[in-house]
C-alpha cells in the first residue's frame, strides 16, 4: 500500500506526499493541468514552448538551473497532449531551493523578449530535428491529422507547424501563462526524504502567497464518430517503407482503458507477443512491428506501426497484420494469456514504484485523475481483466470502419 498525504492550500493548490527513507534525496515534481489538447488551431506548440520557457528566468531568479545545480540538484520537464510536467531532484537538506525556484516561476516569468526569442529558436529547432530532417519525422502529424477531424489530438506536441511557434508575440505568451499556470492548476507532489509536516510548511511558506487566478475554460470539441476507414498514402524517401494502422480508444478514465493496454502488451511486449511470434517468426514481411496505446485522458489512438522488408507491398503487409488482429478477434484470448501479460505489468509497475521521482510523477498524474490513492487500485483493474474482457473489446477496437491507415515509403506511387 502507497501511503499518500495531502494538504491543500487556500489558493488551490494541492500538494501531495510521500515518504521514502531509503534515499537521502528528495523529489519535487510539478505537474501543471495544460497540454497541447489546450491549444488553438494557428497557436499550437504553446503547451511545448511553455516547458522551455519556464526555464528562462522569473521575477527574481534570472535562470532557474544554476541555483539548483549549486545546491547538487537536477531538473527536467515533459509535456504531453494533457499536461505539462516539471521535476527537480535535489538533497533533502536542500529542497528549500527547489521550492523557492518553482515559487517564482509560478508566480510570475520574465517575459523578457529576449528569452522569448531564444526559446523559440531552440522549439523551431527541436521541431526541424525531429519532424522535419529525420526519416519518418513527420509520421506523427499525419496519423493524427487524419484520424482526428476536430479534436486538438490533431496535431501533435511540438506543434502542428513552425509558423505557429514563429509567429508567437510576446501578448499571446503572456495571455497563455496567466490562463493556465496557476496554483489552482497545479498539483505538486514532494516525495523523498522528507517529512510531511515539513512538506506542507515549505509549501506554505513559499507557494500560499501566489494568487488564485481565473483558469480559461476547458472546451474541447467532440471528435466525431468514425464512420468509414480512412486510407492515406504519402511517398518519402525513407529507409523502408511503412505501414500504420491506428484505431479509435477510449480515454484513460473509462473502464475500458486497461483493457485496451493489455491488448497492445498481447499484440507486441517481448517475445511471446503475437506479432513476434506470428508475424516476425514465420513470415518475411516486416524487420519490426509493434502496437501501443497513447493513454491519453480523452478517446485517443491503439497504433500498429511496421516497417516492410524489401520487396513486400503495402498491401501484403496489411493483409498480413489484418490475419493477425481477426485471429485475435475471432478466436480471442485464453485467460492464461491475459494473466501473463498482467504480470509483466505488474512487474514493470514494481520496479517504477521503487523510483521515489517516478512516484512523484505517477502521484500527480493519478490526483488529476481522480485522486493520488488510487494508485493502489491501478493494479487491482489489470487483475480483474477477463478474457472476455479483451475479446470484447478487442471487437470494438479492430474494426474496419474506426481504422486510420497510413502507407509511407519510397514504394508509395504518387
Amino acid at each position: 500500500m502507497i501511503e499518500v498525504n495531502t494538504h491543500t492550500l487556500a489558493n488551490g493548490l494541492r500538494l501531495l506526499h510521500y515518504h521514502d527513507a531509503a534515499t537521502r534525496m528528495v523529489a519535487l515534481n510539478l505537474l501543471y493541468d495544460v497540454g497541447a489538447r489546450d491549444e488553438e488551431p494557428g497557436m499550437t506548440g504553446f503547451a511545448h514552448l511553455f516547458e522551455h520557457l519556464m526555464f528562462g528566468g522569473s521575477e527574481h531568479i534570472p535562470d532557474f538551473d544554476t541555483p539548483l545545480q549549486m545546491a547538487g540538484g537536477e531538473s527536467n520537464a515533459w509535456t504531453s497532449d494533457d499536461v505539462t510536467n516539471f521535476y527537480d531532484i535535489i538533497p533533502a537538506h536542500n529542497v528549500e531551493t527547489a521550492f523557492w525556484l518553482e515559487s517564482d516561476r509560478m508566480n510570475r516569468l520574465a517575459f523578457s523578449q529576449k528569452s522569448l526569442e531564444a526559446q523559440k529558436n531552440v522549439v523551431i529547432e527541436e521541431f526541424k530535428q525531429r519532424c522535419l530532417n529525420v526519416p519518418y519525422g513527420d509520421v506523427s502529424h499525419i496519423v493524427r491529422a487524419a484520424a482526428f477531424r476536430k479534436h486538438p489530438y490533431r496535431w501533435p506536441v511540438v506543434g502542428e507547424k513552425i509558423e505557429d511557434i514563429e509567429n508567437v508575440t510576446m501578448d499571446s505568451v503572456r495571455d497563455f501563462f496567466y490562463s493556465h499556470y496557476a496554483p489552482n492548476n497545479a498539483i505538486v507532489c514532494v516525495s523523498g526524504n522528507i517529512a510531511f509536516d515539513y512538506a506542507v510548511e515549505l509549501c506554505e511558506k513559499w507557494m500560499s502567497h501566489i494568487p488564485y487566478r481565473e483558469i480559461k475554460a476547458r472546451n474541447l470539441p467532440v471528435e466525431p464518430s468514425q464512420t468509414e476507414q480512412r486510407l492515406v498514402a504519402v511517398r518519402r524517401d525513407s529507409p523502408q517503407n511503412l505501414i500504420v494502422k491506428a484505431y479509435k480508444m477510449c480515454g484513460r478514465l473509462h473502464a475500458d482503458y486497461h483493457a485496451s493496454d493489455i491488448i497492445s502488451d498481447i499484440l507486441a511486449n517481448g517475445n511471446s507477443a503475437r506479432f513476434f511470434r506470428n508475424v516476425l517468426m514465420k513470415t518475411d514481411a516486416f524487420t519490426d512491428i509493434d502496437a501501443s496505446i497513447w493513454g491519453s485522458i480523452d478517446p485517443g489512438l491503439l497504433v500498429v506501426r511496421g516497417h516492410l522488408c524489401d520487396g513486400v507491398s503495402f498491401e501484403e503487409a496489411n493483409d498480413i497484420v489484418e490475419a493477425e488482429l481477426q485471429t485475435l478477434v475471432d478466436e480471442g484470448v485464453s485467460q492464461y494469456e491475459v494473466e501473463k501479460f498482467v504480470n509483466k505489468f505488474e512487474s514493470k509497475e514494481c520496479f517504477e514504484n521503487v523510483s521515489y521521482a517516478e512516484m512523484a510523477s505517477k502521484l500527480c498524474y493519478h490526483e488529476l485523475l481522480g485522486k493520488a490513492s488510487d494508485i493502489n487500485k491501478e493494479l487491482e483493474h489489470y487483475r480483474n481483466l477477463t478474457a472476455s474482457d479483451i475479446n470484447r473489446v478487442a471487437d470494438r477496437i479492430f474494426r474496419r470502419e474506426n481504422e486510420t491507415r497510413l502507407y509511407y515509403g519510397p514504394s508509395v506511387k504518387e
